[in-house]
């Protein structure tokens, strides 16, 4: 099945790029998050909560993942191809390059209008961080910040699994990815309900994450002048500086191509959390950044896709050997 999986990879790539994620197309991550808060309304009171977590989030995985299989099962049943082109459409619902490059624009177009407040607020439908009071480096690093660590959560991780499980593992990827973002969060309400589904989405990252970041040096060639070992030795040193255990593989790596520093100050919710710092700051943060991060993106979803197709290929010749 590696074969099919990646043809309808394929697909979901080219569907992202033509039609991104309009808002008048039925999401299946909207099914996801209706799932999750019901389980988080119904369950999350009284005690033994972490416990009523990791209950809620494997139904939740049990029913999505049931369901998506039984809709590829079946078209495959039909017809080769139908369940190829099921499947891409499925897959493509997982993932959003276009999404997170149009959203990265629309912070970038008043940052060039000199619409500080206008960037601001677009900035805030992206990030979590409170952003009435940024500057402009400040929202230029915010942009930059979310589209690195994106690339992974919602691009390269969900392929990962597809070529891997096909539709049905994307699917359980991005029903975790939906968990780890409504209820992972370390507040008083959700610090135990939420624990299942924050350590489910840290494992499930963990190559990923570091695949993509890899991938993202890999893809930069020719992009600047600093060298291959530069921008690997800030890879290596600084990925785990983030407080996330996968997410500063992606923001290190971009960090070290742009040869920007990321991380920093960020307030939530009026409350100041200090992160260590990534890269240099051997250039500062300009508007181009933003536009230059959704590059290398686009450069490392390529580079990505062609290690999963040399995977594939090398995993066949192994099966025809044995």
């Amino acid at each position: 099945m590696i074969i099919e999986h990646f043809t309808a990879i394929i697909i979901a790539l080219i569907l992202d790029r033509i039609i991104g994620d309009p808002h008048w197309l039925p999401h299946p991550v909207r099914v996801m998050g209706a799932f999750i808060a019901y389980f988080d309304k119904q369950l999350n009171n009284g005690r033994h909560r972490k416990i009523k977590g990791l209950i809620s989030i494997i139904l939740i995985l049990i029913i999505i993942v049931t369901l998506s299989y039984l809709l590829v099962f079946l078209s495959y049943s039909i017809h080769q191809w139908l369940g190829i082109v099921i499947e891409g459409i499925l897959i493509f619902t997982t993932i959003a390059a276009k999404n997170l490059k149009d959203s990265a624009y629309e912070v970038k177009k008043p940052l060039e209008e000199n619409n500080i407040q206008y960037a601001r607020e677009k900035l805030s439908w992206i990030v979590g961080r409170d952003t009435d009071k940024l500057n402009e480096a400040e929202i230029i690093r915010g942009t930059v910040e979310t589209v690195a660590e994106n690339t992974s959560d919602g691009i390269t991780a969900p392929l990962f699994f597809a070529f891997i499980g096909g539709a049905p593992l994307a699917f359980l990827y991005r029903t975790v990815n939906t968990a780890d973002s409504m209820i992972g969060n370390k507040s008083e309400k959700y610090i135990d309900f939420g624990w299942a589904a924050a350590r489910l989405d840290d494992v499930l990252n963990y190559i990923p994450s570091r695949l993509t970041g890899i991938s993202m040096i890999i893809s930069s060639i020719g992009f600047n002048e600093a060298s291959f070992k530069e921008k690997f030795a800030t890879l290596f040193r600084d990925a785990r500086k983030h407080p996330s255990p996968n997410s500063g593989w992606c923001e290190a790596a971009v960090a070290g191509i742009l040869c920007i520093q990321l991380g920093g100050v960020n307030y939530y919710k009026g409350v100041k959390s200090e992160r260590p710092t990534m890269g240099q700051a051997l250039l500062p943060l300009q508007t181009e950044h933003i536009e230059d991060t959704t590059i290398i993106m686009y450069r490392t979803i390529l580079v990505f896709t062609i290690i999963l197709a040399i995977g594939g290929l090398l995993f066949d010749v192994a099966i025809t050997r044995s």
